[in-house]
């Protein structure tokens, strides 16, 4: 009898399709934030670029990453509709 319930339960994933969807969108998310962080190095490494203490280095990009990550601990924590 215990040899019948081993021969048709499945192996299942952790998350469900949903959840890995919207992992690939967290993970996104992150890496836009990452490249928003690129750029503003100066020509010559003698002269000083204030250009790396633009809004968008300092204050939008680290945003986009923690709102990334973030969304994924959503993206884990979410239940399928079909669990109870």
């Amino acid at each position: 009898m215990a040899n019948s319930k081993q021969e048709n339960s499945q192996p299942t994933f952790a998350l469900g399709k949903e959840n890995y969807k919207l992992l690939l969108i967290g993970f996104a998310i992150i890496v836009v934030g990452f490249i928003l962080m690129v750029g503003g190095k100066s020509e010559d490494p003698s002269v000083f670029n204030p250009e790396i203490f633009s809004f968008r280095r300092i204050t939008l990009a680290p945003l986009v990453v923690l709102f990334g990550f973030l969304f994924e601990i959503y993206a884990i924590m979410k239940r399928s509709k079909t669990e109870k």
